[in-house]
C-alpha cells in the first residue's frame, strides 16, 4: 500500500473509469502532456494531500501499472459513472485504510488541480458540519471534485441501487457545502483550476499551458 506524507484522515480516489468518448475512445488519463501522462500530473498534485491514493478504473488494470497505485474497479457493471467510482473507493478505503475519515475524489483529467484542494474542502466540511464539500469555480460546481465523509458510503450505495448515477444529484440530496476556488496563474495565464480535458482541442490547450519537460514547473496556486 502506498502511504504518503499527506493528510492521513484522507484517502484520495482518482476517477479514471470513464469511456473517453469525446476523445475518440483514447484513454484521456494516459494522453501525454509535457512528456508525462496527464494522470501523472494529477497524481503529483494530489499525492501530498492524501494519506493514501488509489485509481478507480475499469477494464485492464495493467495500463495503469506504471503509476504504482492500487487500481480499484467499479462494483457496478457497465460504466455506471463517477458515483459508482466514489462508492468503489469508499468500499476499498473501509477495508484498506480504516482510519481514514474522508474520501477526496477527483477525475484524472484535471491537470491543474489545486495544491490546497483537500485542506480547503476539509476546513469547509468541518465548519459547516456537512457530509460532503464540493469544489466550485467561476460560478460552476464540480461535484466530481469533492471531499466526502466516509460515513455516507451506505447512502451512496442506496443512491446507486435507486438508479442515481450523477454525483451532483447525490450531493444535492445530501448535506453538502460548496467551496469556491479562484483561477490559478499558469505561465501568466489565468486558468480555471478544474479545467478538464475532454476533447482534442482541450488537450492542445493544456499542452500549450504546460512548460516543456525540460522547462520550469507551472506556477503553484
Amino acid at each position: 500500500m502506498q502511504n504518503y506524507s499527506g493528510d492521513s484522515d484522507v484517502t484520495g480516489v482518482l476517477l479514471a473509469g470513464g469511456r473517453s468518448q469525446r476523445m475518440g475512445g483514447n484513454e484521456k488519463a494516459l494522453l501525454e502532456i509535457a512528456g508525462k501522462p496527464m494522470l501523472a500530473h494529477v497524481i503529483a498534485r494530489m499525492r501530498p494531500q492524501a494519506g493514501t491514493l488509489i485509481i478507480n478504473a475499469n477494464g485492464d488494470p495493467g495500463r495503469f501499472s506504471p503509476f504504482d497505485l492500487p487500481i480499484v474497479p467499479d462494483t457496478i457493471e457497465d460504466f455506471a459513472g463517477p458515483l459508482a467510482g466514489l462508492h468503489a473507493g469508499m468500499i476499498w478505503a473501509q477495508s484498506k485504510t480504516p482510519n481514514a475519515r474522508f474520501i477526496a475524489s477527483a477525475p484524472g483529467d484535471i491537470p491543474f488541480l489545486p495544491h490546497e484542494l483537500v485542506a480547503r474542502l476539509k476546513f469547509a466540511l468541518r465548519a459547516s458540519r456537512a457530509t460532503c464539500a464540493i469544489a466550485a469555480s467561476g460560478n460552476m460546481r464540480h461535484p466530481i471534485v469533492g471531499l466526502w465523509d466516509i460515513t455516507v458510503a451506505g447512502a451512496v450505495a442506496d443512491a446507486l441501487e435507486n438508479g442515481v448515477r450523477a454525483m451532483h444529484r447525490f450531493a444535492e440530496d445530501n448535506a453538502s457545502t460548496v467551496v469556491d476556488f479562484p483561477n490559478v496563474d499558469i505561465g501568466g495565464v489565468a486558468i480555471d483550476p478544474f479545467f478538464n480535458v475532454n476533447t482534442p482541442a482541450d488537450l492542445e490547450t493544456a499542452r500549450a499551458l504546460f512548460p516543456s519537460p525540460a522547462g520550469r514547473e507551472p506556477a503553484r496556486d
